[in-house]
């Protein structure tokens, strides 16, 4: 038995197949191209373990994710492989639409193709589960409910916009063809292995090295968190149980505002790791909003938990101490993933907006 995940060696994709492993025998084929968020060090542990393929390639390539299915055998697909950082999409949106939409459109006529030939039962027994985000749906205001599964899709950036359009292929391949599709659609990761681009690493690194920690506009963006472990454990309830064609949310039931994030992190490292400068919150810098920032997302995550009984075990209390102990313990695994390309991005990113 195998199962062939793409993207793993991504932040929320090294976190599943680490997860995956630790509570099964099968093998898992691991996909990635290594791109700047691909990091082989996140799965240093699997090196040696046999149940642990993993292959460089990119999901645009039909010849080799063919090859793949049919070698491997997998019963299960679990595509996590997308450009993911909202800035870089504003930049740079061709890679957005190359990997989240012609990549997913590769993956979802491969996987067609090689279930098409599946004798019956592992034919139904096949599933192609499509991790997508919230991000879909637009922006809500301060006193509007969470997304439901039923909200309709307003993407407002280039990110946002091919992972609904990858959306919108993954059902209609299940509409159309009968796919055994299922999409999961989750609220803003964190955890363990998240590449310091992103908010809550971006202010650990920075805060311990004595840089400023930027905040966008008035850091009053809200969203929900999801701790990384949990999202990993609603992926396989999905996987296992969930009803083919359908949708479901996951989130965290954590709504906090980005500046409200960054002072939390500011005191967990003043209890644990003090500088002799001073408190931590001296050093946040508010900088130049970005374009199209969408101002609140928040996840209705019931319909997992009523109907396959899932929902997350972490508070966000728990989880971000967590996630601060863990960078604190893997300084190797920071200083490493901090290649010079990344820190021109930030730079870049960053300083020229930075505000008095």
């Amino acid at each position: 038995m195998a199962i062939l995940v793409t993207g793993g060696a991504g932040f929320i994709g090294a976190n599943f197949v680490r997860h995956w492993l630790a509570s099964s025998d099968e093998v898992v084929v691991n996909l990635d191209k290594l791109t700047y968020a691909g990091n082989l060090e996140s799965l240093a542990p699997l090196v040696a373990d046999g149940r642990h393929r993993f292959v460089q390639g990119d999901i645009c390539d039909a010849e080799l994710v063919g090859s793949l299915l049919e070698s491997y055998r997998p019963w299960a697909i679990v595509h996590f492989a997308a450009e993911s950082h909202v800035d870089r999409s504003i930049l740079g949106p061709g890679e957005f639409v190359r990997t989240n939409i012609e990549g997913t459109f590769t993956l979802l006529e491969c996987a067609r193709a090689y279930w098409s030939g599946l004798e019956a039962d592992a034919r139904s027994a096949f599933r192609f589960l499509h991790v997508s985000t919230d991000e879909v749906y637009g922006s809500l205001s301060a006193d509007e409910p969470p997304f439901a599964e039923s909200h309709r899709y307003e993407p407002n950036s280039p990110y946002s916009a091919s992972k609904a359009a990858s959306d919108h292929l993954a059902r209609a391949w299940h509409q159309t063809y009968g796919l055994p599709v299922l999409t999961t659609n989750c609220s803003n990761n964190y955890g363990p292995f998240q590449f310091p681009e992103k908010l809550i690493p971006l202010v650990i690194v920075n805060a311990l090295a004595g840089k400023p920690l930027p905040i966008y506009g008035d850091g009053c963006q809200v969203r929900d968190w999801l701790y990384v472990g949990d999202h990993c454990a609603a992926i396989r309830t999905v996987l296992t149980s969930g009803q083919i064609g359908e949708t479901y949310n996951v989130g965290g039931w954590n709504e906090i505002a980005n500046i409200d994030i960054v002072h939390t992190v500011c005191r967990l490292l003043d209890q644990v790791r003090p500088s002799p400068t001073g408190p931590y919150e001296q050093l946040i810098r508010f900088v130049a909003d970005r374009p199209g920032h969408d101002r609140r997302y928040a996840i209705d995550a019931r319909k997992i938990e009523q109907a396959l009984g899932w929902r997350p075990a972490e508070t966000f209390d728990s989880g971000i101490a967590k996630t601060v102990h863990w960078y604190l313990d893997h300084g190797a695994w920071v200083e490493h993933v901090q290649s010079g390309a990344y820190r021109e991005w930030i730079a870049r990113q960053y300083d020229a907006g930075s505000a008095p």
